[in-house]
């Protein structure tokens, strides 16, 4: 019984299958489908030609991350144009011919396309294209054809109850792919917001970095509400919580919200900003690299990357090298012999020092800050002597300024004849016609 059933679901389905591709309405659709992908893909091709924003990107290029998104956006308009053309051809297909289905047929598959597209050029995390990709398209597919709400009502239906909460299949769908959603907006508007206010070259680096911090908190926070919405929790029940939340901030969390609103104060009152050279009380050092609500990192030299809590710039002595003045000045110690022509030495060893190609020196600089060679001290075995330079930068990493110049004015007093002073002792024999016991053979 049930098998003469299924034979004549199967001939009744052949049957219509054959007496839609016999009637001329099918190819009257047809033509019209073609058509319409014509004149989109005309349209598309000419807006993308008139407005470069939108137009392809040459490969192997370096572009900025808001054209990257329009030539991306510029790339939908094809599908796009065609979706719209097909919602009307529907209604008049409906209305001249009497049926409408293969022109529906091609828009259901068109959105289908364009969200698999937007899913593959702007979707990075492998997690929430997966969620959209078998979850996302499947529910748009149900939607389309006018099968979704059958469904919502089974999987509504599926539930269990956890205390007091009821908690079904539709709901933990909702939230997974609404959250997954939600989230990943927030991640491409956080990172193209960014992008965007740290390329405006009116502002300084401490107040990009700030409306950069604000926009991310912002908007990470505008998705929690939103998820809380989604999620059907209400706002207003969320005041006792708030209220809970406040006295754990005043107890296990006061170091959190130390490091968060000193971040906050750092970043207005332009104490520290990013390419900063810092050293902190304890001696260690580095170039700020990035400062983030809750610490900053330090680059040192040697590679290391230190987390420094935000709280320490606001509670202990830090000293900022590069604040204002990128400038620094530095000293070179050596030592001379006596009988050293000091005069004509101190001309040879700032003509040296000038040669560093990295050392400020020339007419243009003031004079305070040209190479200057003095003596310092008198010192037991010979002349101590320093120069005095002023170099853009710090003198480590890459500016290694010091080593340079200590080996060139090695150089410089070798090459003329200078003596390098050693340490020397005068020993003074006393008494010397008393002969040293013995030294007659007796004891």
């Amino acid at each position: 019984m049930d098998t003469d059933h299924y034979k004549t679901m199967v001939l009744e389905a052949g049957a219509r299958t054959l007496e839609a591709l016999m009637a001329s309405a099918t190819y009257i659709q047809l033509a019209l489908v073609l058509v319409i992908f014509g004149i989109a893909a005309l349209l598309a091709n000419r807006i993308r030609h008139f407005v470069p924003a939108f137009a392809e990107l040459p490969e192997g290029g370096t572009y900025p991350p808001l054209r990257i998104v329009t030539a991306k956006l510029g790339s939908l308009f094809f599908p796009l144009i065609a979706i719209v053309m097909l919602g009307v051809a529907v209604e008049l297909s409906r209305n001249l011919i009497g049926q409408a289905w293969l022109v529906r047929t091609a828009m259901v598959i068109a959105m289908m396309l364009v969200l698999n597209t937007i899913i593959r050029d702007h979707v990075r995390s492998e997690f929430i294209a997966f969620v959209f990709r078998w979850i996302g398209l499947p529910l748009l597919f149900l939607h389309l054809v006018e099968l979704l709400v059958p469904l919502v009502a089974i999987l509504d239906a599926v539930s269990f109850t956890v205390g007091n909460i009821q908690i079904s299949a539709y709901d933990l769908g909702r939230v997974l792919l609404f959250g997954s959603l939600l989230f990943w907006l927030g991640r491409v508007s956080n990172s193209t917001g960014q992008e965007i206010i740290r390329r405006q070259e009116k502002l300084d680096v401490r107040t990009k970095e700030l409306a950069a911090k604000m926009l991310e908190v912002g908007i990470f926070v505008i998705i929690f509400l939103l998820l809380l919405q989604v999620m059907g929790i209400n706002l207003t029940a969320l005041a006792v919580f708030g209220g809970a939340v406040g006295v754990g901030l005043g107890f296990g969390l006061q170091a959190i919200a130390s490091n968060f609103i000193s971040g906050i104060i750092i970043l207005l009152d332009r104490s520290i900003s990013v390419g900063d050279y810092i050293e902190l009380e304890d001696g260690r050092t580095g170039i700020v690299r990035e400062m983030t609500l809750r610490s900053t990192t330090l680059e040192t030299f040697d590679g290391k990357d230190v987390m420094v809590p935000n709280e320490k710039f606001m509670t202990e002595t830090f000293t900022n090298w590069t604040h204002k003045n990128k400038e620094q000045r530095y000293r070179v110690d050596f030592s001379v012999a006596y009988k050293t022509n000091v005069r004509e030495l101190c001309e040879i060893i700032k003509q040296v020092v000038a040669s560093h190609p990295k050392v400020l020196s020339g007419d243009h600089v003031p004079i305070e800050e040209r190479p200057d060679c003095e003596i310092d001290s008198f010192g037991d075995n010979g002349i101590n002597m320093f120069v005095e330079f002023w170099m853009q930068g710090i003198d480590d990493g890459e500016n290694r300024v010091g080593g340079d110049l200590m080996l060139m004015i090695l150089e410089a007093l070798q090459e003329h004849n200078v003596e390098i002073p050693f340490p020397q002792r005068e020993v003074r024999v006393l008494n010397e016609g008393l002969s040293a016991p013995g030294a007659n053979g007796r004891a």
